[in-house]
């Protein structure tokens, strides 16, 4: 499944392509609460058709009665962006939807031209991270390679907006935990590897979509080229599979780094990374072990779901609160009365 932000683009990219006349909003600011962050993105059929989001549903509802033909409107006008602002007022906010005194601004785009947005996506595929440049008074559109990450911005005349290719996972090991690991990452917008030089362990693999890598962890955690929106995960349970891969992954620009075990598990991998491998507690401080966030989970299915909303936060820089550490809750339950 691929990230949102692509999946909007380029569908109003092919909704252009065959004919179509296309809205592209944008959240360029917000003020209070919002249901979505700035640069989030929704495209607008002039039939009515929606793919993405800008707000949990009422403000799409409103554009599509303004814009499209869907409710006998006028249809999609022609002409250079717009700048468009809801909940302004009390009786705003809870029309459509806003928490209290939240108010967001789009940016609408009559008619994109198709061909930067096919540049666009090409980029996008091949990788790159591109910075989208907007003039909103011209609303001409153009496109910068970037190899740095950089927040959305909108100064009232230009917005640019940093596209990235979509976040990825890569898991060491393909046992029953790293097959809930790859669907909960799958439908969260990741792209998805998984290696294991064990074949037995390969054979039994049934989720679709995933990229299967042959060869050594650490070897295939190299050819990988992790970049900041990789994480890494080790859960083959070996530490001959594991170790070696968590070296090259914490050389590596990867934003989530993280290994299976429990709390003497991960103490003594630790031993022996910095005793054998030369690391330090410094260079350790980006591996995450034991993973996840405390839910009492038991089965693979709960430790999943556990590892993936901290992989969440870490993606969305979250600072998550030491109640929900493993190794601290944990350690805080053992030392309860009965």
């Amino acid at each position: 499944m691929e990230s949102i932000d692509l999946l909007v683009l380029r569908t109003a990219h092919d909704w252009l392509q065959a004919g179509h006349r296309v809205l592209l909003a944008t959240v360029a600011r917000t003020w209070g609460s919002s249901p979505r962050p700035v640069g989030s993105m929704m495209a607008l059929r002039n039939d009515g058709r929606v793919v993405g989001s800008v707000s949990g549903g009422c403000i799409e509802d409103d554009l599509i009665h303004r814009y499209t033909t869907a409710y006998g409107g006028p249809g999609l006008p022609e002409g250079t962006p717009e700048v468009i602002r809801y909940g302004i007022s009390a009786d705003d906010a809870h029309r459509f939807g806003l928490p209290c005194g939240g108010t967001l601004e789009l940016i609408l785009e009559f008619n994109p031209a198709v061909e930067p947005l096919r540049q666009l996506l090409a980029r996008l595929d091949a990788g790159q991270l591109v910075r989208r440049h907007l003039a909103l008074a011209s609303g001409a559109a153009s496109l910068e390679h970037t190899t740095t990450p950089a927040q959305f911005s909108f100064d009232g005349q230009r917005m640019v907006n940093t596209l990235g290719p979509g976040y990825r996972m890569l898991l060491i090991g393909a046992g029953a935990l790293a097959e809930y690991l790859a669907t909960m990452a799958l439908f969260n917008g990741f792209k998805v590897a998984v290696c294991d030089p064990r074949p037995e362990h390969m054979a039994t693999w049934s989720v679709a979509g995933v990229e299967h890598l042959k060869g050594m962890p650490d070897d295939m955690v190299r050819a990988y080229s992790a970049d900041l929106r990789t994480c890494i995960i080790a859960v083959s349970h070996d530490p001959k599979l594991d170790d070696l891969a968590l070296l090259e992954a914490l050389h590596s620009p990867a934003f989530y780094i993280g290994a299976i075990g429990s709390r003497r598990n991960s103490q003594l991998r630790r031993e022996r990374l910095i005793e054998h491998f030369g690391e330090s507690e410094q260079s350790l401080e980006r591996l995450h072990g034991p993973i996840g966030i405390y839910i009492g989970s038991k089965t693979p299915a709960e430790i999943a779901v556990s590892v993936m909303a901290e992989v969440l936060a870490a993606k969305n820089a979250v600072a998550l609160p030491g109640a929900v550490n493993v190794s601290q809750a944990k350690g805080e339950h053992e030392h309860q009365p009965l």
